[in-house]
């Protein structure tokens, strides 16, 4: 794995291992393998066999295949290749790097446990054997282990988390794409993106989402700049990003979790966009402290790796919930719970790929309180059916939500769905869009449509039980009993 060719390590050829960092622009791994003067070998492992964490969901696996075709077309057109691969991936780049006898290789930090431990093992076998092996950072502004509070320690709270990010000062400049690349040639165990078998088939459940998506690093480009436009979605968002039928959201989020576009990228244009005065100081904050969210999460996710399968708070291991697939279960799953905006949010999620985020509240909490279902059986089916299903938000949301998380909404705190319902959706707009078999009702009915008239219902269209469900659960007992059962783990710690 070692040898030599005539003594220069620069003419040996540097690897960039691509992983959730599918772009050319802002890519250290990618720059700092251009540096070296070598040619560029450019590889993707899809991962085999390897734990819950690194699998990816099926819609994730939609994105990815696009996202994968897109980074292809990037480096093809700076003159590289994009090699992909199958396989444990530890076998797989320690094949590459000895057949290829390749001076140097270079990565984008995870932070997965799973994803640590495999590149800590790899980098220190390369070390040994002489070859340059180095991680960067590209996929967060601050390492999750430099921000610590005045103890030493990691920060649970994510308030004084951003101050402390803020007070850091701003994060560097995004870094520009290669003028081009050398490519180098990998001949042994290359697969084709077909191959890959990413896209799904008989039925093709995605077959819309082409018309939601450009899943590659143009697109996220293009959604960034359309977002920042004067007038356009980030203008209001402090308020509009609540109510689900407006545009006021960046949809970046997938974009994020499979670094099409950067964290550096995103938060450069915005404050370039507030600069110019296109944008109000206070939206381009709100969603500044967006993003910044998403740094927490991982910050929680490095320093409690263990989050997506175990309360963060110990307390709740005794917390009543259910964690089997029931009846239940599955119908707030299809969306046929009969509360609209929950239906609503769970079919958008079917349709699309994607909730919003007020709405991804509002279903998680009537999961896990109104119908006392384990945070574990949502995390999984989001992280399934989820094209931006992220190994640290979507863990940390879901605790976060049922109570259990860090910096966790309070045990008390039940979304009504009713009157989420008629705050957030006050027309009916996003309802209506996803729950059309009760788009004639009057908006006084639409968001509880068991309080309506029978003749109103009739005249809608509309029988309760079969051509459009009753409410699984009443909301007042179903908070009564939720109440309850957080106060017996409340006491029982107490």
């Amino acid at each position: 794995m070692g040898d030599e060719n005539d003594g220069n390590q620069q003419k040996r050829p540097a690897i960039v291992w691509f992983r959730d960092d599918l772009r050319v622009s802002d890519n250290p791994a990618l720059c700092e393998a251009c540096k070296t003067g070598s040619s560029v070998i450019c590889v993707f492992v899809l991962p085999e066999g390897l734990d819950q964490l690194a699998d990816y969901g099926s819609a994730q696996k939609w994105f990815l295949h696009h996202a994968l075709a897109g980074l292809a077309n990037k480096i093809s057109g700076l003159g590289g290749r994009l090699d992909l691969f199958h396989g444990n991936e530890k076998d797989v780049i320690r094949s590459i790097v000895k057949e290829t006898n390749a001076g140097s290789i270079f990565w984008n930090r995870r932070y997965t446990r799973h994803g640590r431990d495999t590149d800590a093992e790899l980098k220190k076998e390369f070390k040994e054997a002489g070859i340059e092996a180095k991680s960067l950072g590209g996929s967060l502004l601050h390492e999750p282990y430099s921000l610590q509070t005045q103890d030493g320690g990691p920060y649970r709270v994510y308030s004084p988390f951003w101050r402390k990010l803020v007070s850091e000062g701003e994060p560097r400049l995004p870094l520009p794409e290669p003028d081009g690349i050398d490519a180098a040639d990998v001949q042994d165990g290359t697969v084709t993106l077909d191959d890959l078998k990413l896209l799904p088939r008989d039925p093709d459940w995605a077959s819309a989402w082409k018309d939601f998506w450009q899943a590659n690093e143009d697109g996220a480009r293009a959604r960034l700049e359309e977002f920042l436009e004067a007038g356009d979605g980030i203008d209001g968002y402090s308020k509009g990003r609540d109510f689900p039928s407006r545009d006021n959201v960046s949809r970046l989020s997938p974009h994020l979790r499979f670094g099409t576009i950067s964290p550096y990228q995103i938060w450069s244009a915005t404050r370039h966009a507030e600069d110019k005065g296109d944008i109000p100081s206070g939206d381009s904050e709100k969603f500044l402290k967006e993003l910044a969210w998403r740094e927490f999460s991982y910050h929680l996710l490095f320093h409690y790796p263990d989050i997506s399968w175990q309360n963060y708070n110990e307390r709740f291991d005794e917390f009543g919930w259910k964690e089997d697939k029931s009846e239940a279960y599955h119908a707030w799953c299809k969306g046929k719970t009969g509360y609209p905006i929950v239906d609503a949010g769970m079919r958008e999620l079917w349709q699309t790929g994607y909730m919003h985020n007020r709405v991804r509240m509002i279903v998680a909490s009537f999961l896990t309180k109104h119908l006392l279902i384990h945070w574990r059986l949502g995390e999984k089916w989001f992280w399934d059916t989820l094209v931006d299903g992220d190994h640290a938000n979507n863990a940390a949301s879901w605790q976060w939500v049922a109570g259990c998380g860090a910096d966790a909404a309070p045990y008390f705190r039940i979304f009504n769905p009713i009157t989420q319902s008629r705050k957030f959706d006050p027309d009916g707009e996003y309802i209506r869009r996803y729950v059309p078999e009760i788009a004639d009702l009057p908006d006084k009915h639409l968001h509880a449509p068991w309080e309506a008239p029978e003749d109103v219902l009739s005249d809608a269209g509309i029988q309760l039980g079969q051509t459009y469900p009753k409410p699984m659960v009443e909301h007042s007992c179903a908070r009564e009993r939720a109440l309850a059962a957080y106060d017996k783990v409340k006491k029982d710690d107490g």
